[in-house]
């Protein structure tokens, strides 16, 4: 192996940044979902869907009662001319007996109440998901923002060596008596003022890097490596495909649900049915003794009074239904407006980059030029600094711009769910 390829193998290794903690826009989204505490919630929510839908299965199970009744009354049954082999019954009677129901139609009452369980878990699993999703926005907020800082360190210590060159050339001036040290000295303020800068960034960065490792459950050190997004492929037409309008069609199909569970009520209903007993008197009411006794049949049931609401309760499903899709229409209303507004950023933005490039190549030529009168005594360091400064701010607004359209363009996509 080459003598300067080994050195160069062993500089990597030491250097800091070769093990550095790496992470992307992307994992920080899976993460960040991952550990959110609401996630948790799915877990109840579906746990919860198998006792509900199991309690309501029960329905389809025989039923089993125990019932008993204690009662006087003023008169009993009598045989007509008072026979005396009849023994008269007595006014207290009493009885207790086990009775069994199978339902053999219900109307559907029960296969109704499993798919209102199935659609209203559905719909708190949508609402926990409709929440999750805002996090997209957050971790954007958070993670472009600490990719601003960096950027803004770089050129920050851009503006250091080129500060600290102009300073050792002005020394040696000095020193050579060709140049007043005042102007070494506004120099060095200037890099004092850039070391302050570059203590407010890294403090910046740390916060950004711990608000972003709380929402993934990791620790991010300060040597943590945010890799920079490409510009996201934009389809060619952004269609809604937010988790809040599949909020909206399951709370459409809960209300359907809730509706013909109401409906159920004006259906018949028929069982079989078995009972068995004890009481004073048993089935044959000329015993006026305790007797044990058994019965078991068919029955109908059938409540008419449903009919009364069912009107009543069409007109609430429908106005229930036009509220729901005033929401949604609501929704989608303000959703497109938040992406024209974006569309209109976006264009912007890239409009502005145009000027940046353009204005940072003129700057760069008059500091140029500045640096070359300041170290020819022509002007002074003020002259200078300010030139310096104005090809600095430059290049920190085309940082900015060129972070914020990025910005924006996952936004866009976040906004639209795509």
């Amino acid at each position: 192996m080459h003598a300067t390829f080994k050195v160069f193998i062993l500089v990597l290794m030491a250097s800091p940044f070769s093990m550095a903690q790496s992470i992307t826009l992307a994992e920080c989204y899976e993460k960040a979902r991952a550990n959110y505490p609401l996630i948790k919630q799915k877990e109840l929510v579906s746990k919860s869907l198998e006792y509900s839908v199991a309690n309501v299965q029960t329905g389809y199970l025989p039923q089993l009662s125990v019932n008993g009744q204690a009662t006087y009354q003023s008169d009993v049954t009598r045989i007509p001319g008072g026979a005396s082999f009849v023994e008269p019954l007595s006014k207290d009677q009493y009885k207790i007996y086990l009775e069994l129901n199978q339902a053999i139609y219900d109307g559907g009452i029960t296969k109704k109440n499993s798919a209102i369980q199935e659609t209203s878990a559905q719909v708190e699993d949508q609402k926990i998901e409709v929440e999750l999703y805002k996090i997209k926005d957050r971790i954007n907020q958070i993670y472009f923002g600490a990719l601003l800082i960096n950027e803004q360190q770089v050129q920050n210590e851009l503006v250091r060596k080129d500060l600290e060159a102009s300073f050792l050339r002005m020394e040696s001036a000095v020193r050579n008596g060709i140049a007043f040290r005042t102007n070494a000295d506004i120099l060095q303020a200037e890099i004092l003022k850039i070391q302050q800068r570059k203590v407010e960034l890294n403090a910046a960065r740390k916060s950004y890097l711990d608000m972003l490792g709380m929402f993934i459950h990791e620790e991010l050190s300060e040597s943590t490596i945010l890799q920079k997004p490409d510009a996201p492929i934009k389809p060619a037409e952004l269609t809604i495909a937010r988790p809040e309008i599949s909020l909206y069609n399951f709370q459409g199909q809960l209300l359907f649900a809730q509706q013909q569970l109401s409906n159920t009520r004006v259906t018949p209903r028929i069982s079989l049915f078995a009972q068995g007993g004890y009481g004073r008197p048993g089935l044959n009411m000329l015993l006026n003794e305790f007797n044990t006794y058994y019965l078991g049949g068919i029955r109908l049931s059938w409540n008419l009074g449903g009919y009364y609401n069912s009107g009543r309760d069409r007109q609430l499903l429908d106005l229930n239904l036009q509220s729901l899709n005033q929401q949604r229409e609501t929704f989608v209303f303000n959703t497109n407006l938040s992406l024209r507004q974006q569309n209109n950023e976006i264009t912007k933005l890239n409009d502005l980059l145009q000027i940046d490039e353009k204005l940072i190549d003129l700057r760069t030529k008059i500091k140029n030029t500045a640096k070359a009168q300041l170290d020819n005594g022509v002007i002074t360091a003020n002259d200078y600094l300010r030139e310096l400064n104005a090809e600095d701010q430059a290049k920190q607004n085309l940082l900015v711009h060129q972070i914020q359209l990025l910005m924006t363009q996952y936004s866009q996509l976040a906004t639209s769910g795509n």
